[in-house]
């Protein structure tokens, strides 16, 4: 039970003053219990207190954020001098309603007690920085650039923005506003809006854990570069040397066919095999990697949002701090010029291009980590007035800007690294000239150079280090390059296992359990599983897991969200909750994303993929010892059938719960709404309700009756509204 200084705290003096003049009904008792959010840091602070410390002092304690609106505190501070005049009579009415509560039948305030002991942000700051690091991720360093040189440099940037304006934003702002209106993960969130659409949560919950597993081989990669750039000199900076059987030494002849920085990744960090077929020996590196990885994700998350909170004032801020250092380093670098204006200077051809907007339309897509259910989570934890448009307005802004200037200071060492290797083949090719050797003269080309580029983990492993090899001091440098990658990558796994923590949490699967075990154990199963990665084959079975469990499932998942908040749950509805909480209502625009520009987008990224999947087919590129590089080769049949299986076990929880509940059966347990100060906010806010304006009708369908249509406006004679017909 909740000391008296807590009640105090959650209570105007109003309300307190009114509740010593009635009785206590059960409506209220609900009410009451559902403002007392557990705050151990102030009960435990509360127990030590001497008897001459009264009541009154505690009760002027600044409350934590998210667990009491500040909205509602409004009264409280305005009426300080009525609360002072009237202590006594108030601490009585305090110790009418505490003794109330505890006498009261359990039954009575049970169905608040799931409301009571819910997490909640300490400030706005760490739930900012915390989306933002979930938001910003591996993808906005090594993809983003990658698809801008290569989609039409500064031209690409218009459909990238035009996506992000038509599917991005909204649908991030969607997932923010749901998530704090119901209070709930992924799972319960859905089967609030409709019982059918408990499936839409599960997929979430299920896409979540698949990508967890392989994105953090990635955390486990970094790990093994991080604690390697401290040798000097560093190991991927020249070809190792081989003993012959003559007792002669020589530089390994797979590396000098390739490069040092290709062999160390794909030789001796990744010790691949030359097809996904033969996994060849386990690589123990990897796995005790692995391992590592796993353990730190479980020690962030166990103790929760309030305590390993903290934790992401690093883990957001530094890989901003690596960024910047880069950015002035990169920029003194002989040839980032060329490297940046070869990024950003436009093609404008290239927008006929279909594919382009299909690459931009998925990049923002995956980058602002939409459909995993961790931006649901995180967002239920708010206070009920937080002002989620702006949240939503912010991060994707902050997300799209990093990603530009990731861009810059990638190509920037790019640009160095391409002018440095241009240098030298005009150095030999002077050579050449001077020895009359024209006949085998080399082609120099810096545009080829700069083009040459990679995405993904050839960028960051392969493309990015051998640059760092060139700079002075490059073990500082490597350091800082991995350190930065390994806190962006564990950044974004917070939130992708949040999702799906909050979810179990929120389904009461095992309602005994402790939190911490059920991180522990959806961790440690990661882990096992994960060692499918720890072989010659796992570089392979990462990139399938990469092309199709984390991509069309997303895709479909987004596009559920939206239908279900448009058709089912109701736009009008969901505007009124928006203003409700922010004390604006959404713009027409946003509506009409949400109904109609965003399900088409999503549709037509869908088809195109599929369309794409199917005329082009798909391979991964095989490394072949004995040339020196990769090839590349088609995917084998159980691979196929692999990909079909993880897309197929996200997404048919959607229709298999649906068609369950029609026959009856629930997968998903029916549960009470969580408390929502409805009425409180209206008042606060001052909010009256809406009349549609004649296109608002038009577009959306609204009726008056308050009903909304499915999809197409209707034309025909206006109808009259009741007051109209009255008179």
């Amino acid at each position: 039970m909740a000391n008296t200084a807590q009640l105090l705290r959650r209570q105007s003096s109003r309300d307190i003053v009114l509740k010593s003049q009635k009785s206590i009904d059960q409506h209220e008792l609900r009410e009451i219990r559902g403002r007392l959010v557990s705050e151990h840091s102030t009960s435990s602070a509360g127990s030590h207190r001497g008897p001459h410390h009264g009541t009154h002092h505690v009760a002027h304690h600044t409350p934590m954020y998210g667990a009491t609106n500040q909205a509602f505190m409004s009264d409280a501070f305005d009426e300080s001098s009525e609360v002072e005049d009237t202590e006594a009579s108030t601490t009585k009415a305090v110790a009418e309603l505490v003794a109330a509560i505890e006498s009261a039948p359990a039954d009575i305030v049970e169905g608040e007690k799931e409301g009571e002991e819910r997490e909640s942000w300490d400030s706005k700051i760490m739930f900012l920085l915390a989306t933002i690091g979930y938001a910003v991720g591996l993808g906005n360093v090594w993809r983003f650039p990658y698809l801008a040189q290569k989609n039409g440099g500064g031209a690409f940037l218009v459909p990238y923005f035009i996506m992000l304006c038509i599917q991005g934003i909204p649908i991030f702002y969607l997932e923010l506003a749901i998530g704090q209106r119901l209070r709930k993960g992924a799972i319960g969130v859905w089967s609030q809006v409709s019982p059918y659409l408990g499936g839409i949560g599960i997929s979430s919950a299920v896409v979540s854990y698949i990508v967890a597993l392989y994105y953090n081989t990635i955390i486990a990669w970094c790990l093994i570069y991080l604690l390697h750039s401290f040798e000097s000199p560093l190991p991927w900076a020249e070809c190792p040397t081989r003993l012959y059987a003559n007792y002669t030494y020589d530089h390994e002849p797979e590396c000098v066919a390739s490069s040092p920085t290709q062999y160390y990744w794909y030789r001796t960090t990744l010790q691949c095999s030359e097809s996904v077929n033969q996994p060849e020996n386990f690589n123990y590196h990897i796995a005790i990697a692995l391992m590592v990885s796993w353990f730190l994700v479980y020690i962030c998350m166990v103790q929760g949002l309030t305590s390993s909170g903290k934790i992401v004032y690093i883990t957001a801020i530094f890989p901003y701090v690596v960024l910047i250092i880069f950015f002035f380093r990169g920029i003194t670098l002989k040839g980032a010029s060329d490297g940046v204006a070869h990024l950003f200077t436009p093609r404008w051809e290239t927008l006929l291009d279909p594919v382009v907007w299909l690459e931009a339309g998925t990049q923002i897509f995956f980058s602002l980590g939409l459909a995993f259910g961790g931006l649901i989570a995180f967002s239920s934890y708010n206070p009920a007035n937080n002002n989620c448009y702006r949240d939503a307005i912010l991060v994707s802004l902050t997300n799209c800007g990093t990603s530009m200037f990731a861009g810059v200071v990638v190509f920037s060492v790019i640009g160095f690294k391409a002018t440095a290797t241009f240098d030298r083949c005009n150095e030999e090719r002077a050579e050449l000239i001077a020895l009359n050797k024209n006949v085998t003269l080399p082609v120099c080309d810096l545009e080829r150079e700069l083009a040459n580029s990679a995405s993904g983990t050839g960028l960051a492993f392969i493309i990015f280090t051998e640059a760092i090899n060139q700079f002075p001091g490059s073990q500082l440098w490597a350091v800082l390059f991995f350190l930065m990658l390994f806190t962006l990558g564990i950044d974004s796994q917070f939130g992708t296992l949040e999702g799906v923590v909050t979810s179990l949490v929120d389904m009461k699967l095992l309602p005994n359990l402790p939190k911490e075990y059920i991180v522990g154990g959806l961790c440690f199963s990661c882990c096992l599983i994960s060692m499918c990665f720890a072989n010659g084959a796992g570089s392979y079975i990462f990139q399938l897991m990469d092309s199709f469990a984390g991509n069309f499932p997303l895709l479909i998942i987004a596009l559920f969200e939206c239908l279900s908040i448009s058709y089912i749950y109701g736009i009008r509805r969901f505007s009124d909750d928006i203003e409700m909480m922010t004390g604006s209502r959404p713009n027409m625009y946003w509506m009409f994303c949400w109904k109609y520009l965003s399900p088409c987008a999503m549709i037509t990224i869908l088809v195109a993929s599929f369309y794409q999947l199917l005329t082009e087919g798909s391979s991964y590129p095989a490394w072949i010892a004995a040339k020196g590089m990769t090839v590349k080769m088609e995917w084998p049949h159980w691979c196929i059938v692999i990909a079909f299986i993880l897309i197929l076990s996200s997404i048919l929880w959607i229709p298999i719960v649906a068609i369950l509940r029609l026959l009856g059966i629930k997968v998903v347990e029916d549960s009470d709404p969580a408390w929502f100060p409805e009425a409180e906010l209206k008042e606060v806010h001052g909010i009256v309700p809406h009349e549609p304006t004649e296109l608002e009708r038009t577009i959306f369908c609204f009726n008056m009756d308050g009903t909304e249509g499915m999809c197409c406006p209707k034309y025909g004679l206006p109808e009259k509204s009741l007051e109209e017909e009255d008179e």
